[in-house]
């Protein structure tokens, strides 16, 4: 058997095989807007527990006074424009069409913060049974994306999901109460994942 075509990108990044790495753990990266993309499986990962978040005091304040409207999946598209629009990022065009097609079967997501009629920040991330995985997030405007995470935890809590994966720890994440965890027990909570029916 040919090792390239077995390991092909292109095939990886097909909807069933992209939902089978993440569901294992894994997420894709470019190396640039151009560049070749990376599967990723980090032995340490950062969650947000959604049984033990937080919301900054500060935030929770500007947010009341930003007359934000928040929409699920109205314009997926420009979510993911506004993600991949800057000078360096890991969201390929070659990523974005696989997310596309992802989003088409009902696996990605985006959550909008609109002000005045206009798309000003948001986020999207990959869904599979009770696990969301988290991807990227932008902002136009003060405090648009942490509106839209806000938005994202009460969703999943109403929707029951048990797993929000946010790859990586950040000082804005750690705000809402990010923690880095064992590959063992992010394991233990993807199995726990795939135990539940949950429709984002």
């Amino acid at each position: 058997m040919d090792a390239r075509k077995k390991f092909d990108p292109k095939e990886l990044l097909k909807p069933d095989n992209m939902l089978r790495l993440y569901a294992s753990g894994a997420f894709p990266m470019a190396t640039d807007k151009y560049g070749s993309i990376n599967w990723y499986l980090p032995e340490i990962r950062t969650i947000i527990p959604l049984d033990d978040f937080n919301y900054p005091r500060s935030a929770r304040k500007a947010i009341e006074k930003s007359n934000f409207r928040i929409k699920f999946n109205s314009d997926f598209s420009k979510v993911l424009t506004g993600c991949a629009g800057r000078d360096e990022t890991w969201i390929s065009q070659e990523l974005m069409d696989a997310y596309k097609r992802l989003h088409k079967r009902g696996h990605v997501h985006s959550v909008e913060t609109w002000q005045d009629g206009n798309l000003v920040g948001g986020l999207f991330g990959v869904s599979f049974r009770g696990a969301f995985f988290g991807e990227s997030m932008f902002s136009k405007v003060s405090e648009a994306s942490k509106a839209a995470l806000i938005a994202l935890i009460n969703h999943l809590i109403e929707k029951d999901f048990v797993l929000l994966d946010v790859q990586y720890l950040t000082g804005h994440l750690q705000m809402f109460g990010a923690i880095e965890i064992t590959f063992d027990e992010y394991t233990g909570l993807l199995h726990k994942a795939y135990t539940r029916g949950c429709e984002f």
